[in-house]
């Protein structure tokens, strides 16, 4: 995905980051900024263009950093609206906070001050996590604080800035090893009303289940009493890499932690083989074989073909159902093999197993060629 983002930073770009620039700072040389930038774009990815374009404004805007950073903030154009849907264009102050990143650290109060604004037209995730390194309890104190700002995307920052596997970024390794900060302030915005803080909150807690498993399901156990849709949603989306693996303890907190009392059977693959671009349609039978009801969370693993001959499970939602005794469910699905950019296709013999609250039932095995 990145190989195609950084596209976005081209001439056009470049040129209307100087004009915002120059309108904010008269002095500017618009013309030589744009010509620095675009001097040595092409050979360089995603980060890489915004991280020299950040070099390059170091280099033309007025010294020293409050200044540079006064002339940033009065350089930005609108502020986001409240959804998430907002497309591509904020990725044009990725630069901006780069900057902020690289030459602020010795200037809290104003970085602070930027990163606010700028949180506001894209996202500070990647120049917080600078300060929490630098500035710990600072910044900490500061983040606490925005935990209740009315701005949504001041909110989300608290979460998604403090993300110990942010992608694209450096990992927090202090929060890898004791994510307990992290998760005060997550306490500060689990019954947060949007949506999209309420992802990011899923998806830091998501991040903290890859190194503390059985504290993620322990939070969101306790999280679950008398919890509200949104907090409930959230707990849902930050177990799901826990319940891919049919860890115990997340399948509990979720309510399905019973060995599961059921027969699969009627089981159809189709087609046989399936070739390289296509897709592998699937249908089992479940029934159950309790004498009360079962609460099932039904998913499918697929053991994907690795370019060395291995395979690896790969793990995708199906269905959560209650089967009366002796209840019947007919469950379906597809996978597809077409290329995609988080995952690669090879050849051989594949395995597709039923996951039945994290219980593996073989549905067989099936070839892929080309």
């Amino acid at each position: 995905m990145a190989d195609r983002l950084k596209d976005l930073f081209d001439e056009r770009c470049v040129r209307s980051i100087a004009r915002d620039l120059r309108s904010a700072h008269p002095g500017l040389d618009e013309r030589g900024f744009a010509r620095d930038c675009l001097a040595s774009l092409a050979d360089l990815e995603l980060t890489g263009r915004a991280s020299h374009i950040a070099d390059v404004m170091h280099h033309h805007l007025p010294q020293p950093f409050p200044e540079a950073a006064q002339v940033i903030v009065a350089s930005l154009g609108p502020e986001l609206g409240r959804s998430d849907a907002f497309g591509l264009a904020p990725l044009q102050y990725m630069p901006h906070v780069f900057y902020v990143a690289k030459r602020g650290l010795d200037h809290f109060e104003d970085a602070m001050t930027a990163q606010y604004e700028l949180t506001k037209r894209f996202s500070a995730e990647f120049s917080i996590r600078s300060f929490l390194t630098r500035h710990a309890d600072a910044t900490m104190r500061r983040l606490r604080a925005w935990a209740t700002d009315p701005n949504v995307h001041v909110r989300r920052l608290v979460s998604e800035g403090t993300r110990p596997r942010l992608p694209w970024a450096p990992r927090l390794r202090a929060f890898q090893q004791d994510p307990g900060p992290v998760i005060e302030l997550l306490e500060l915005l689990k019954d947060d009303p949007e949506r999209y803080v309420q992802r990011s909150v899923a998806n830091n807690i998501n991040d903290i289940s890859k190194d503390h498993p059985t504290l993620a399901a322990d939070l969101c156990r306790r999280w679950l009493d008398d919890a509200p849709p949104g907090r409930r949603w959230i707990v849902g989306h930050a177990l799901r890499s826990l319940v891919k693996k049919g860890d115990r303890g997340a399948l509990d907190a979720l309510g399905f932690a019973e060995e599961p009392r059921v027969e699969v059977a009627s089981v159809s693959l189709s087609p046989r083989p399936v070739k390289l671009g296509g897709e592998l349609r699937f249908s089992f039978e479940i029934t159950s074989t309790a004498p009360r009801d079962q609460e099932l969370l039904v998913d499918c693993a697929v053991h994907f073909v690795k370019a060395n001959g291995s395979t690896r499970p790969r793990v995708f939602k199906l269905r959560k159902l209650v089967l009366p005794p002796s209840g019947r469910a007919e469950i379906a699905g597809k996978v597809s093999f077409e290329e995609m950019t988080t995952r690669r296709h090879y050849p051989g013999r594949h395995r597709i197993d039923a996951m039945v609250n994290g219980v593996p039932h073989p549905l067989g095995q099936f070839e892929v060629c080309r």
